[in-house]
C-alpha cells in the first residue's frame, strides 16, 4: 500500500468492519467486501478486487481479518480520493484560467496557495512560485500546477 491510511479512514473502516462482522469473529467474508466498497462509493475493477482479495486471504478461508480488510478496501479508497482530488484541482485551475489558455498567471497561483494554507507568508508564496515557474514565464500550466499540488 502506497501510504498509511489516516486515522479518520481507519476509524470509518473499523466501523464498517464491525458492522459486517455480525458473528463478532474478527473476520468477514470476502463477498461482503464488494458490498462495503459499494456502500463507501469506491470505484473498483472486479479483477483487481479479486486479485487483492486472493493476496490478502493467504489461508484461502474466504475471510479477511481487519488488517487484510483495511488493505483491500483502503486501496480502493485511496484511488477514489486521488481521482476526486484531481477533479477538484482541475476545477480550481479552471476558475483561474478564465480564458481557457491552459495556464494561469503566477499571481493567481499565489491566491490559490494562500487560500489553501493561510500560514504561508508572502515570501513563502514567492519562493513556491519561483520553484514552479522554472522558465520565469510568469505563468503556470496545468501540468506544473498538478505536479506541485500532488507531488507526482
Amino acid at each position: 500500500m502506497a501510504e498509511v491510511l489516516d486515522e479518520e479512514k481507519l476509524a470509518m473502516l473499523r466501523k464498517a468492519f464491525i458492522m459486517f462482522d455480525q458473528g463478532k469473529t474478527g473476520k468477514i467474508e470476502k463477498e461482503k467486501i464488494r458490498t462495503i466498497l459499494n456502500t463507501l462509493g469506491a470505484n473498483y475493477i472486479n479483477e483487481e478486487l479479486e486479485a487483492l482479495l486472493a493476496d490478502n486471504d493467504v489461508e484461502g478461508t474466504g475471510k479477511l481479518d481487519f488488517d487484510a480488510f483495511a488493505k483491500v478496501v483502503g486501496h480502493f479508497l485511496e484511488e477514489q480520493d486521488e481521482e476526486a482530488m484531481q477533479k477538484e484541482l482541475k476545477e480550481a485551475f479552471r476558475l483561474y484560467d478564465k480564458e481557457g489558455n491552459g495556464f494561469i498567471p503566477t499571481a493567481a497561483l499565489k491566491e490559490i496557495l494562500g487560500a489553501l494554507d493561510d500560514k504561508l507568508t508572502s515570501a513563502d508564496l514567492d519562493n513556491i512560485v519561483e520553484e514552479i515557474d522554472e522558465d520565469g514565464s510568469g505563468t503556470v500550466d496545468f501540468d506544473e500546477f498538478m505536479e506541485m499540488m500532488t507531488g507526482d
